[in-house]
């Protein structure tokens, strides 16, 4: 995918992926090695966390569509190569959270995915998304 066309966005918000909406991936273990390098790369890129964390909850049955969400993610961070977390010298040691959730958004088993954000002045220093 190194010529592929970079993405804005590392998901579609309109497209809710489900075990049963397309054909099995042809290449299993491939998906589990990209979606497992996606995972360890969150780290440091929290912007791909809620994306990554969507297509991982189908590891265990990959289909075509959730292949397809995975490049999706991979043509994202082809176009972002260069950004990062950077941290700025402030003075002010306001703290910031910020945090949203689905009710309910899970197609499959109607669970909620929530996340959050924290700031320290204009730097931030934590992140998280569960289910």
């Amino acid at each position: 995918m190194s010529n592929c066309k970079a993405l804005s966005m590392p998901s579609t918000p309109i497209v809710k992926l489900s075990l049963s909406k397309s054909p099995p991936f042809r290449d299993p273990t491939l998906f589990r090695s990209i979606v497992g390098g996606l995972q360890y790369l969150t780290f440091t890129c929290p912007d791909i966390s809620f994306a990554v964390n969507r297509i991982f909850q189908f590891v265990h049955c990959p289909t075509n569509l959730h292949w397809q969400a995975t490049k999706c993610i991979l043509r994202y961070l082809f176009g972002t190569v260069y950004h990062g977390l950077f941290l700025a010298k402030s003075t002010s040691l306001t703290l910031s959270v910020f945090s949203d959730a689905d009710r309910g958004g899970s197609l499959d088993d109607h669970k909620s995915t929530s996340g959050y954000a924290l700031y320290v002045g204009s730097n931030l220093v934590s992140w998280g998304s569960q289910k």
